[in-house]
């Protein structure tokens, strides 16, 4: 996926996730901070809670993705991050 001027910050914030190899670093801080812009909005939570799954933070990543019912969650992150990739493009 490829950023540019008419992406929303929620397909910015999987880009980041994607360019930091769906791992806990500076370009998962950041799109963290991208999903906290608009908390409520359902594509920024779709990717909160991804976020959440790559931190490995259990209890906040089911919070999430109870946020964002109806949505059935990946087998695995890459799985997921596919999915939202989709849904938000």
């Amino acid at each position: 996926m490829d950023v540019t001027e008419e992406s929303t910050p929620p397909q910015t914030a999987l880009a980041l996730l994607k360019s930091g190899g769906l791992r806990m670093g500076p370009e998962w801080q950041r799109a963290h901070e991208l999903c906290q812009l608009d908390e409520g909005d359902r594509a920024h939570d779709l990717v909160h809670a991804l976020c959440h799954w790559i931190e490995g933070d259990t209890a906040n990543t089911d919070y999430w993705y109870r946020r964002v019912q109806p949505w059935t969650r990946a087998d695995t992150i890459a799985a997921e991050w596919d999915a939202l990739n989709a849904a938000l493009n």
